[in-house]
Order: C-alpha cells, then sequence, then structure tokens
C-alpha cells in the first residue's frame, strides 16, 4: 500500500479542488487518518451482469462498464460472488472511516442491489446510521418485464463515523428549504438535467441538486469533501458551487475527464468589457465620382460612365452583400494558479497561438483554459 499520495491528475490549488486516478483503496490508505468532514460514496451496484433495462424508451442490455460487474467468473456459487461484494463494501468503508475526523459524516447512495450489504458493513464496523433517504426519481423508466413494481427510488444511507460522533445538521436551514416545516427523509429530486449532461454521460450521475442538498445539510464552508467513486465528478461540482474543499478518486480515465470537463466549465469566469472601441467608417478621399447621378446603368444595373455631381448619391447602387471590413481570432490563456489571464495573442490557428506562447517564455503548464474568440466587422 503507498504511503503518499500520487500525482493528481487535476488539482486546483485556488478552490481546493483535487481528483485522483487510481483505486480508491490505495488512495485512502494515503490519506491522513481524520482529516476529512464528509465523505460521500455512489459505489458500484454490481448490477451490468447480462440483465435488460428501458433507456430512451428501447430495451437495452445493463452494461455500465466492467467496473460494474460482479466479481469472480460468472459461473460458480453465487453466495461466494456476493461474498466479495460484502468483502469490497466492508475494505473501502473500513478506509473511510481511517480518514473520517472525529465528528465526521458519510452519505452512501445505493439501489436494493448493493445498500443492504453496504448498511450491514456499517453496523459492523460501528458506524452510527442516522437516516436513510429515500430519494425518489419523479419520471423513472418503465419495468419492462411487468413483474415487478416500477424502480422510481435510490436510498441513501447517512451515518456518523462511531457512537460518539457529533455530527454537523443543519437543522433549521433543513426545515427553511422545506418551507417551514421539517424535512422528511423522502426526497422527491428530479435526475441529471440535460444541462448537467452536456459535457458527457455517467450511467449513474447524481444530480447537482441531491448533492447540494447533502452538502448544505451536513458541513459548512471550508469543510473537507471526499468522494472515493468519484464517477462524473458532481460531489467535486457541488462542493465548489458551495465553497467547499473536495478531494475525489477515480478509477475510469474517461470518466476521470469528463469530470475534470465538467468542474473546468464552472472555474472559468472571465469578464471581458470593451470600454471604448474606435475605428473609422469613413471611406479614404478618393477624387473619383462614384455617385449614379447623370450615369448609364447597363442590364446588370451597374453604373457606367462618370456624372457631374457627387451630390446626388443614389443607394440603389449599392451592393446588396455586406462588406466585411475586419477579423480577427483571439486566444486567450488563463492561468492554473492564478485565474486571470496570462496572454493574449492574434494567431489564425490553436497550435500558432501555442507556439508564441511558449515564444513569450511560458510553459504549456502555465494555462489551465484556453479561450478562442472571433471578431468580424461588417460595413453595412
Amino acid at each position: 500500500m503507498p504511503n503518499t499520495l500520487p500525482t493528481p491528475a487535476f488539482d486546483d490549488p485556488a478552490h481546493h479542488l483535487r481528483l485522483y486516478q487510481g483505486d480508491c483503496l490505495d488512495i485512502l490508505a494515503a490519506i491522513p487518518p481524520s482529516s476529512v468532514d464528509l465523505v460521500f460514496a455512489d459505489p458500484p451496484y454490481f448490477l451490468s451482469n447480462g440483465g435488460i433495462t428501458c433507456h430512451a424508451g428501447k430495451m437495452v442490455s445493463v452494461h455500465k462498464g466492467d467496473w460494474d460487474k460482479l466479481p469472480g467468473p460468472d459461473v460458480g456459487p453465487v453466495r461466494a460472488r456476493f461474498d466479495k461484494v460484502h468483502e469490497f463494501n466492508t475494505a473501502w468503508l473500513a478506509a473511510a472511516q481511517r480518514v473520517l475526523k472525529p465528528n465526521g459524516s458519510i452519505w452512501v447512495s445505493g439501489t436494493a442491489h448493493v445498500i443492504h450489504s453496504v448498511g450491514f458493513a456499517m453496523q459492523q464496523l460501528g458506524f452510527k446510521l442516522l437516516n436513510d433517504i429515500s430519494w425518489v426519481k419523479p419520471n423513472p423508466p418503465p419495468n419492462l418485464s411487468c413483474r415487478y413494481f416500477t424502480h422510481a427510488s435510490e436510498t441513501i444511507i447517512w451515518a456518523a463515523k462511531d457512537k460518539k460522533s457529533r455530527h454537523t445538521f443543519h437543522y433549521k436551514l433543513m426545515k427553511e428549504t422545506n418551507r417551514g416545516k421539517q424535512m422528511k427523509s423522502v426526497w422527491e429530486i428530479r435526475p441529471p438535467e440535460q444541462w448537467e449532461k452536456r459535457f458527457g454521460k455517467h450511467p449513474t450521475q447524481k444530480p447537482v441538486a441531491l448533492l447540494e442538498r447533502i452538502l448544505l445539510a451536513s458541513t459548512n464552508e471550508g469543510d473537507v469533501v471526499l468522494d472515493p467513486f468519484a464517477g462524473s465528478g458532481t460531489t467535486l461540482l457541488a462542493a465548489f458551487r458551495l465553497r467547499r474543499n473536495a478531494v475525489g478518486c477515480e478509477l475510469n480515465a474517461e470518466f476521470l475527464a469528463l469530470s475534470v470537463r465538467r468542474i473546468c466549465s464552472n472555474l472559468v469566469q472571465l469578464e471581458i468589457s470593451v470600454a471604448c472601441l474606435q475605428f473609422s467608417v469613413d471611406p479614404q478621399s478618393d477624387p473619383m465620382d462614384r455617385s449614379c447621378s447623370g450615369r448609364s446603368s447597363d442590364r446588370s444595373g451597374l453604373c457606367s460612365g462618370r456624372g457631374p455631381s457627387r451630390a446626388a448619391f443614389d443607394f440603389s447602387c449599392m451592393p446588396p452583400q455586406l462588406q466585411l471590413v475586419q477579423q480577427e481570432r483571439r486566444f486567450y490563456f488563463v492561468g492554473r494558479t492564478k485565474r486571470e489571464i496570462l496572454f493574449t495573442v492574434l494567431a489564425d490557428s490553436l497550435d500558432e497561438a501555442r507556439q508564441k506562447f511558449r515564444n513569450a517564455g511560458h510553459p504549456d503548464s502555465d494555462a489551465l483554459f484556453i479561450i478562442k474568440t472571433e471578431t468580424e466587422i461588417y460595413l453595412a
């Protein structure tokens, strides 16, 4: 087991957000004990074993990825395979319990396929069970077999580190959120909205609204939040929005990249203002008379000849298309440590802009974002 943390795949010291790629057991073992205020975990449900489900009105195979398959061979005693699931849940929960502060708490989400193992493991490890939240989804996919009730909820277990913990709970805030009534353990929250999936999709992605409620209920600003199965990065995103510090672990490189895209889209906050834009729209001095007065026209309607007067200008002679008078492509390099524009340059392509960035003495690692703007000015 490592005794030091690996280099993070994503690190934003300014907002205290950090993502590691790797097995959560290895990474949790390297985190100092009693250093985390809250853990939110959405562990594998182990559903990807040849079943079917409904997606977009169609019957599809349940295959979220190899990470969601039951451990062990597909053949053999079922009991032995589920023992491995419980062994896995017990291991990561014990690792999370070690890094929790004495008054820290943990939230774990899951369906009936895994949540009972999680709850039993918590009891075995000495966690103090606080609530089991029923997260109700208003528009669940239909049950295709018509042999079960439609699955419309997930269970989220909330537990304190141990029986001595004085866990954080913002009762008054939750009551205010619930229009002055005590908030119950049944929450109706819509699945992730379309805007939450614009950078990609995760098969078990949780809505930002759900994580924000959890963090508001059981953490304070500046608290450290840990997600050992970061997935699409919803926990880190909610932590950033609520001014919490966050650490995430994710094994899958594709989901790690998705997390980074989502987080970075919220980190970019630039104000581009134009105080004064001055340019001349008057044509240069030209003695030629371009009016149509006193001219003849050919069949195409174009003026021919030269008339005696410039006073009578016939606008019907102007070409119907707009005239492009200025065009530019500008690139802004935003700093990784200090969130401000480090360098701006006019260039025809991103490669050219990056080369000019390097020529100015900046290594590529200095920039966290590159923003491109294109400006075109037309003479109407």
